[in-house]
């Protein structure tokens, strides 16, 4: 897997601040999903496959992946 990156078109949350702490993702071809950190947006990013980049957001939509509360 070796998507490129070249051509991605990076964007980030709604509810982001205008600071830039918070990650950039970006829809590659084939359903690949590209996410880098905003302050740092020329070094290296990951890749997820369309399944993983699915099971990851479901986690997060289902509350799974909360911080736990002290």
């Amino acid at each position: 897997m070796n998507p490129s990156l070249s051509n991605a078109i990076w964007f980030k949350s709604s509810y982001s601040s205008a600071q830039m702490d918070c990650v950039e993702v970006a829809f590659l071809r084939e359903g690949f999903v590209g996410v880098r950190d905003s302050k740092n947006r020329t070094g290296p990013a990951l890749v997820f496959t369309p399944g993983e980049w699915d099971s990851f957001t479901a986690h997060i939509a289902s509350g799974e992946l909360d911080r736990p509360q002290p």
